[in-house]
């Protein structure tokens, strides 16, 4: 049996910063990278909203440096997968398996899975991922300042991105599959009156258009088989997201679409001695900076969760 104080279960942003902030308060974590070590931010190739860095870095290399301090301070990082969680107890020490079948007794747990950006699943929409394909207009857009850009989804997010874009882009085609939207009323009214988001409904993206770079899109009417190409330099799909919380649902609660729910203002979930961080329970922000902020939070109550317990 393997024994530890700390727990953290996925790597990207909130997972390393986790990390660092136990280990400088002695905890000795050990963390798990899960089957993308780095997560979300190890396909984007631009990162230029994270402060400290003045001119951008690449998304591997900023999850390289967080794992290189992590280290530092003697984190116990471990490729790997948790496949399987015990939290019936409600008490901890918590029992959790890795890949291999080795048993973890853990005083604390954090979760820092993260989520996934749903996609439409067209062989072009991951060739040209990172080369004009992105799955966040807050992140990416500025790339695409003055230039012709296409949004595919229909609820809030993709609305809120659709506006985001539209003051950055000269125009945004924003594609509907259906003749109406899941978003509130409220958001699509927005995005009805802005003059330079031109919504298609009924309409389906059949292929991104590019060698190396997205030079346009085609669409297809889904009522009338009729396709047209519009030249575009950005594609961005804003269909959903998935948490990665699959393995913890029978204990953890969890909201409609699996954002593993904690008590707000905190990252304690509704088991004692289990903090969730950064996308797999943010449906908001979903930016490496509060993913980041968050796994602080988490350690900091894993700490003084232990020290109340001791």
């Amino acid at each position: 049996m393997i024994e530890t104080e700390c727990l953290i279960i996925g790597s990207g942003p909130a997972g390393y910063t986790a990390a660092i902030y136990a280990s400088r308060a002695n905890l000795k974590p050990m963390m798990y990278q899960g089957m993308e070590p780095g997560g979300q931010l190890m396909t984007t190739n631009e990162v230029e909203n994270f402060p400290g860095y003045p001119h951008g870095i690449q998304g591997p290399e900023m999850m390289k440096e967080l794992y290189d301090q992590a280290a530092r301070f003697d984190s116990d990082i471990r490729p790997g997968l948790i496949t399987e969680v015990d939290f019936s107890s409600g008490k901890p020490p918590y029992i959790c398996k890795n890949e291999k079948g080795e048993s973890i007794s853990a005083q604390t747990v954090i979760i820092s899975t993260g989520a996934t950006a749903k996609w439409l699943g067209i062989p072009s929409e991951q060739r040209l991922n990172g080369s004009g394909v992105s799955a966040c207009a807050v992140c990416d857009g500025f790339f695409y300042k003055g230039q012709e850009v296409a949004i595919v989804g229909a609820g809030d997010s993709a609305c809120e991105e659709a506006l985001y874009l539209s003051k950055l882009c000269t125009t945004v085609h924003m594609f509907i599959r259906k003749g109406e939207m899941r978003a509130s009323k409220i958001m699509q009214d927005r995005v009805l009156r802005t003059p330079n988001i031109k919504v298609y409904w009924n309409t389906e993206t059949d292929e991104i258009l590019g060698e190396k770079v997205v030079e346009a899109v085609r669409i297809k009417n889904n009522l009338d088989g009729s396709t047209q190409e519009i030249p575009i330099t950005g594609f961005f799909v804003a269909i959903g997201h998935t948490p990665q919380s699959k393995i913890f649902s029978q204990y953890l609660e969890t909201d409609a679409d699996g954002y593993v729910k904690v008590v707000p203002g905190t990252t304690k979930t509704n088991v004692e001695g289990v903090f969730a961080c950064g996308d797999v329970m943010d449906r908001n922000y979903r930016q490496a900076v509060t993913a980041a902020g968050t796994g602080c939070m988490a350690a900091l109550e894993a700490e003084r969760y232990l020290s109340h317990k001791n």
